[in-house]
């Protein structure tokens, strides 16, 4: 009996130390002060929103010529737009206008963070940017955590396309995967259900997954094409893991053929 309540008040602690501390194992951030200055070797603006609750978002613009439209990209969980901004050359080199944000919490954005916050600042910013370009000319890209995101704005709106790279079923999925033997229904506070989104997303949709991706499994890819076969079009990179898609001709023609079909 003894070693039973040893158990049960380890398991206890470990569940409420994840409840308390899930930030600390989902977010990795970057933060950086106030007047740092961006350095990339080709145009761009940086933008900065003052949300109604005080929050801060704070985001960076690439523009080409005469673009075909915008790619509004939504990252993944780690460092800042600082490094991330890296990517916009795969898209200004297609003739694509680029532009991502911080989430809260990231970079110079400030401000408390939660699904539902992050859902609101995706869509204040998708508001503000089909002010600028028709939605016909709008791509919504989310790369792994932003995955969930990005389907979450293309469900509510109406983009030229949806791309997600690396995509989750759903986060509460993913993370089962890992910690199926905590009681993750209770004390998980990031859901985020991917399939349910796409279920509801009348733009096209393209997912580029590598099959040897072991942090989101290929098998979440194909089971969120599934879902919608007709309207869904998965890309499958050939030994492609999650962080080194870019490596892969394959990839690139991918983003060609999708970007200017």
């Amino acid at each position: 009996m003894s070693i039973l309540i040893v158990i049960l008040i380890i398991y206890v602690s470990i569940s409420l130390a994840f409840y308390f501390l899930q930030h600390l194992f989902f977010f990795r951030p970057e933060i950086l002060p106030h007047d740092f200055k961006y350095q990339y070797p080709f145009p761009f603006e940086e933008k900065q929103f003052d949300l109604p609750d005080g929050g801060r978002i704070n985001a960076i613009w690439f523009k080409v010529p005469n673009s075909l439209g915008v790619v509004y990209f939504l990252k993944g969980n780690s460092r800042s737009i600082k490094g991330w901004g890296k990517f916009a050359k795969d898209y200004v080199g297609k003739g694509y206008d680029f532009f991502m944000m911080d989430y809260r919490g990231f970079g110079k954005s400030r401000g408390h963070r939660s699904e539902q916050i992050i859902y609101s600042d995706a869509e204040y910013v998708y508001n503000w940017l089909s002010t600028l370009y028709d939605q016909s000319k709008i791509v919504v890209l989310g790369r792994s955590l932003g995955s969930g995101f990005a389907a979450r704005v293309a469900a509510w709106n109406h983009p030229k396309m949806l791309i997600l790279d690396s995509p989750y079923y759903s986060f509460q999925y993913q993370i089962h995967r890992f910690g199926w033997w905590l009681p993750l229904r209770w004390i998980l506070r990031y859901k985020i259900p991917t399939y349910m989104y796409i279920q509801k997303i009348n733009c096209p949709v393209y997912i580029i997954h590598g099959d040897k991706d072991f942090l989101i499994s290929y098998e979440q890819g194909v089971r969120l094409q599934q879902l919608m076969p007709d309207k869904v079009t998965l890309i499958t990179i050939k030994g492609g893991r999650h962080n080194n898609l870019p490596q892969f001709e394959s990839y690139h023609k991918g983003l060609y053929k999708i970007l200017n079909a």
